[in-house]
């Protein structure tokens, strides 16, 4: 006597467990799309931030009755004797022939045109010195000496970084909605292919929580699937993305690309909220297949207790 081997109560693949895979994991990628690169967003905004709010500008435009060199040094002294500075450096005619290449070209003479050198100042963010008192000193020494401490630039900037990212957290909280409710209407879509399991089931004497237990390990197994595959790729393009902006860090598309949007990593915070976008998926779907199999199971009594009432129950 053999025992022929028991076979999964739902079936293992079917076109509505498959169609299901295929809808959670874009879902899934989409949602992770949209998370890292708010979290991009949020990070580049608060590194422009602190880069320009950390550091003045002192410009000294040229003269014929002015020593460029000895008003650098001097105007780098006048601002380093005020609490609150850290450095300073000065940007030689090579830096600011390079600042100015995208627009004059290569080769440039700096000593040939009338440009401004400039003076930057590392200043102490927590207790930054006396800015008005500065630019009248250095105005009073060096008169074609002005002085930038980025403030307007630092309040535009900070207004469009929230504003960003509120922006991108809203988009975020939609992706997220559509992938709940395209999850959830989905799943209820691949149950109602397998109604005749539960029907067939709750009649030969089945619990509703054995049933329901049954079908919630089967969607679970699938919504992994499918949450993994998205969200895999989603870190996989990230990654990819990374990688390919490392190697090519020096050239000219790169290096725009990385001042706008900052570099294409989302950072150790951002793959777990990947991990976290995977597992959401799957307890939403999980808990929508035990939650339609109790209404179906309900349904069925019902209709079983009043024939009556099938015309008023969805299937």
């Amino acid at each position: 006597m053999r025992v022929r081997a028991t076979g999964p109560i739902v079936p293992s693949s079917n076109i509505q467990g498959n169609a299901l895979i295929v809808v959670i994991a874009i879902m899934a990628f989409l949602a992770c799309l949209t998370l890292g690169a708010v979290s991009m967003v949020r990070a580049t905004a608060a590194s422009w931030e602190s880069q320009i709010s950390r550091e003045i500008t002192i410009q000294i435009k040229p003269d014929d009755n002015l020593d460029m060199e000895k008003a650098l040094v001097s105007a780098r002294d006048i601002a380093l004797s005020f609490v609150g500075t850290k450095s300073g450096q000065i940007v030689d005619e090579a830096a600011t022939a390079r600042l100015l290449e995208p627009w004059l070209g290569a080769g440039l003479d700096i000593k040939e045109l009338p440009v401004p050198r400039l003076v930057i100042i590392t200043i102490d963010e927590t207790h930054p010195p006396d800015f008005e008192a500065m630019r009248a000193l250095l105005k009073a020494q060096i008169s074609q000496a002005t002085l930038d401490d980025h403030r307007t630039w630092v309040d535009r900037l900070v207004s469009m970084a929230h504003t960003t990212v509120l922006i991108g957290t809203g988009v975020l909280l939609l992706v997220f909605t559509a992938m709940v409710l395209t999850v959830v209407f989905a799943t209820r879509g691949a149950l109602s292919g397998n109604r005749h399991i539960v029907e067939v089931l709750h009649f030969v004497g089945a619990e509703s929580t054995f049933v329901a237990t049954e079908f919630q390990k089967h969607f679970l197994k699938i919504s992994l699937k499918g949450s993994a595959a998205g969200s895999g790729l989603a870190a996989l393009f990230f990654a990819s993305a990374g990688i390919l902006q490392s190697r090519t860090i020096a050239t000219p598309q790169t290096d725009q690309a990385t001042a706008l949007f900052g570099t294409f990593s989302v950072g150790a915070l951002g793959y777990v909220g990947i991990l976290a976008t995977m597992i959401v998926i799957a307890l939403l779907t999980t808990l929508t297949a035990r939650f339609t199999v109790m209404r179906t199971i309900y349904e069925i009594d019902l209709i079983r207790s009043d024939p009556g009432r099938a015309d008023g129950v969805q299937n």
